[in-house]
């Protein structure tokens, strides 16, 4: 498809990461005080050379063909803020990256515009948020990792990467980390992991060599989209112990490319098995980088995504603003819409 020059917010860093693979004229707004949202390309990333940062104040002198917008916050506030009458009228994406809340299946989701086009992260997504009158399309996740990272596993320990685990909660498996790190060696890492003991937020750049060591992942997420860590891990061969919810049973088989359950005993011993056994382990992560690579590949993140492109722009003498078409204003910002998913 033709070039594009598309405005987005750095919302979601990993996600972002993958985002900016595909070959177009990117540009990510900035403020002195990198406030959230215009951070611009942050400083854990190596993004291509045709990504731009772009003073907020100048954004609207850019010559766009696509909006993307990634919150309620980018939407109501940031977009009415930052953006000509002109460019709100542009082609524009919403990418939910959360399951439905405060409801899993009577949550209205925030804009409702049918000159838009809504992308949800997985099925689940799609099939639980009320969506209104926005057409909607699933796009799966992919990460941009360095391909000679693999899975050695030579740590007799578990990893859990949760951001700000202790703030969210319940809905992060903080209660379930916590009881599971109590009968198996379990390490975390993720922004503010330090007040739980845990190793911090490590630079994306040296994430994956540092996780490789470790024997499992074991994500304790209750409700989410699909952890990115999730994929991560898979992608470099490295195998899951997870909670049977939402999307995660779609992804990982379970005695085949990792373990899912909703029972924490359950999982607890299977953790202990792969400690156990290094090569059961080999085995289980050797198969989630065959499917890793098959359903989370770039390349199908890329073909995807221009696809979604192209159906957007193709809409460009449809009227679009942004702000002015939700279902009732702009939604009090709390827990519930704060994007999240990445971890």
């Amino acid at each position: 498809m033709d070039r594009l020059k598309i405005l987005i917010w750095h919302v979601h860093g990993a996600y972002l990461n993958a985002l900016l693979r595909l070959d177009h004229d990117w540009y990510l707004p900035v403020k002195p005080d990198r406030s959230h949202g215009y951070v611009g390309k942050g400083w854990t990333f190596e993004v291509p050379p045709y990504v731009r940062e772009v003073p907020a104040e100048r954004v609207r002198d850019l010559d766009l063909d696509l909006v993307i917008y990634q919150s309620p916050r980018n939407y109501f506030e940031d977009g009415p803020a930052i953006l000509s009458a002109a460019q709100r009228r542009l082609p524009a994406i919403y990418v939910e990256h959360n399951a439905p809340r405060p409801h899993p299946t009577d949550s209205k989701h925030p804009v409702d515009d049918p000159n838009l086009l809504l992308v949800h992260v997985t099925r689940y997504n799609q099939l639980m948020w009320d969506s209104g009158r926005t057409p909607t399309v699933v796009i799966e996740h992919s990460v941009a990792i360095d391909p000679v990272i693999a899975y050695r596993g030579d740590l007799a320990c578990g990893v859990a990467i949760v951001n700000e685990m202790a703030r969210r909660g319940r809905i992060a498996g903080h209660d379930l980390f916590l009881r599971a790190r109590e009968r198996v060696p379990l390490h975390l890492i993720g922004m503010q992991s330090e007040a739980l003991g845990g190793l911090g937020d490590i630079a994306y750049c040296h994430l994956h060599r540092r996780v490789a060591r470790y024997r499992f992942l074991f994500s304790p997420m209750r409700y989410t989209s699909l952890p990115l860590a999730v994929i991560e891990a898979m992608t470099i061969g490295m195998p899951v112990v997870a909670l049977a919810t939402t999307e995660v049973t779609s992804a990982i088989e379970d005695g085949e490319t990792g373990y899912v359950s909703c029972d924490l005993d359950e999982l607890i011993e299977r953790m202990r098995g792969l400690l156990a056994d290094p090569c059961e382990a080999r085995r289980l992560g050797a198969n989630a980088r065959a499917v890793a690579r098959e359903r989370f590949g770039l390349d199908r993140f890329v073909r995807d995504w221009n696809a979604a492109f192209d159906r957007a722009v193709s809409r460009r003498g449809v009227l679009h603003t942004p702000g002015g078409c939700g279902r009732a204003g702009p939604p009090r910002v709390g827990r519930q819409s704060a994007p999240t998913a990445d971890r």
